[in-house]
């Protein structure tokens, strides 16, 4: 049962992914029947103000020994540093050990990989952060595909507003749904969201190709809507078949198929934001041939529907 939430602050501290946790266990939504929540923010000293990143600060009567009788620690996110502070880090170890829950807020995952806690566990972050995150904390099992990662004890969660999933998750899980959309109701989000990270992620046409294809790859990506095979492409390439499989791996990292399918979706992803055109039209256009097709290799490569990707980043009037 959740009953008292703690949130260590530190400098650097980020404002939105602080209020997320501040919106989701710090307001009485008692008159929409949510258990009330004891709420306490905490900074390394009671009373000396916490810088965050854009100019404000926060001053709390509470100290990270807060943290030893919390029944969820919610780490928002902080700059990213080579070291967090040891009194921060033994806190969370200690909240851990005797059972707390503990929640991550986007670069908040940092701090507790930093304390050795997401050793050999599932997990996820901001995806612009997740190699970084998986150069320092390679034990850590990044997800960087995903909203949130349930792991049982812990929750991390993606980039900014995904936090408001990942702490709904856990009012659900642990509180009800009913509890969880009276929250959702009152701040005017959807009580779970579908996809996950994969529709946000900035996938340009590969620059750093080797010369010898560069041309070839320039000569598809401009003829999308239409079929070409591993032999046309070799012909194309003056090689042969089995030498340009190999060099097209070599250069680019995948298949000639998988590349293809991949210039497809990128370019479906620009019409969908960009244009009015139907999706049976960008299916057509994108090379898929069929509105099935594209939802098929889009939902793969992204994660949502193109209708829901369409309403999500669409730049048309």
């Amino acid at each position: 049962m959740l009953h008292t939430v703690a949130v260590p602050l530190i400098d650097g501290f980020a404002p939105f992914e602080f209020g997320v946790v501040c919106e989701v266990f710090g307001i009485d939504r008692t008159e929409d029947g949510v258990p009330p929540f004891d709420f306490r923010v905490c900074t390394p000293e009671p009373g000396r103000p916490v810088q965050a990143g854009v100019g404000a600060a926060m001053t709390s009567p509470f100290g990270f020994d807060q943290l030893e009788r919390a029944d969820l620690v919610a780490v928002p996110a902080y700059a990213i540093r080579a070291e967090y502070p040891p009194e921060l880090l033994d806190a969370l170890r200690a909240a851990h050990a005797r059972g707390a829950q503990l929640l991550t807020v986007c670069s908040g995952a940092f701090v507790l990989a930093d304390a050795g806690l997401l050793d050999g566990r599932r997990c996820t972050t901001h995806w612009r952060h997740a190699e970084e995150f998986s150069r320092r904390f390679p034990l850590a099992r990044i997800d960087p595909d995903v909203l949130y990662v349930d792991d049982g004890q812990i929750i991390t969660s993606a980039g900014t507003a995904a936090g408001i999933d990942a702490a709904l998750h856990l009012v659900r899980r642990e509180l009800g749904s009913e509890a969880a959309t009276a929250i959702a109701r009152r701040m005017v989000v959807p009580p779970q969201r579908e996809g996950g990270q994969r529709q946000f992620i900035v996938q340009p046409v590969p620059e750093r190709v080797a010369e010898s294809l560069q041309p070839l790859l320039a000569w598809l990506s401009e003829r999308l809507d239409t079929d070409h095979s591993v032999a046309e492409m070799a012909r194309r390439a003056h090689m042969s078949e089995r030498t340009f499989a190999r060099r097209f791996l070599a250069e680019t990292g995948t298949t000639p198929g998988r590349w293809l399918a991949a210039q497809r979706v990128l370019h479906a992803r620009r019409l969908l934001e960009q244009s009015p055109l139907t999706v049976e039209e960008i299916a057509r256009s994108a090379g898929f041939q069929t509105a099935a097709m594209l939802r098929h290799h889009f939902r793969r490569a992204v994660g949502v529907s193109p209708a829901d990707y369409r309403r999500s980043f669409t730049q048309c009037p």
